[in-house]
């Protein structure tokens, strides 16, 4: 059975820091695009970041650029986001997805549970 499996969200006050993980099972994700994506209450899901197959590449929404970093770790079989300077905008369910195409698009072949992630003013 394939799963992502988020954690690391919380309660937390304006400009401070989080690290969301995602840990895989089930398969090999190596080479697969992997991402993260969010959703607000009363809102569509939101591309936040995604990194390539080798990791060598990343793309971020501009909402978030400069204050989130995503990175993967094949090893562990782990993605993660860290996000700095979190802003009450930033509340949201953070998803960790997966796919063999990938795009900013929620067209994600595999989808995490999510973790809550809201910051307080």
């Amino acid at each position: 059975q394939v799963q992502l499996v988020e954690s690391g969200g919380g309660l937390v006050q304006v400009g401070d820091s989080l690290r969301l993980s995602c840990t895989t099972s089930g398969r090999s994700f190596s080479g697969w695009i992997m991402g993260w994506f969010r959703q607000a209450p009363g809102k569509d899901r939101e591309f936040v970041a995604t990194i390539s197959g080798s990791g060598g590449r990343t793309y971020y929404s501009d909402s978030v650029k400069g204050r989130f970093t995503i990175s993967r770790d094949f090893i562990k079989n782990r993605v993660y986001l860290q996000m700095n300077s979190l802003k009450p905008e930033d509340t949201a369910v953070y998803y960790c997805v997966a796919d063999r195409a990938g795009g900013s698009s929620p067209n994600y072949e595999y989808w995490g549970q999510g973790t809550q992630v809201t910051v307080s003013s």
